[in-house]
């Protein structure tokens, strides 16, 4: 389960800095938050667009959480 999150993590901070890095500005209060797919707790690919329009979605970060140190 552990490497299971650490992948995850991994994935979003990959993620998350990569479409930062594609924005020629940092992005903004109120700016479109960009796209990206993550697996969830069962393997599942999620990405964020599956949820515009029809949810809320919240990204929590933990740091250090469930790494034991």
């Amino acid at each position: 389960m552990q490497t299971r999150l650490r992948v995850a993590v991994g994935a979003l901070l990959l993620a998350l800095g990569s479409a930062l890095a594609a924005h020629a500005a940092p992005l903004q209060v109120g700016d479109k938050a960009p796209d990206f797919t993550l697996p969830d707790q069962n393997g599942n690919k999620v990405s964020l667009s599956q949820f515009l329009g029809k949810k809320n979605v919240v990204l929590a970060f933990y740091v250090l959480a469930f790494t034991g140190g």
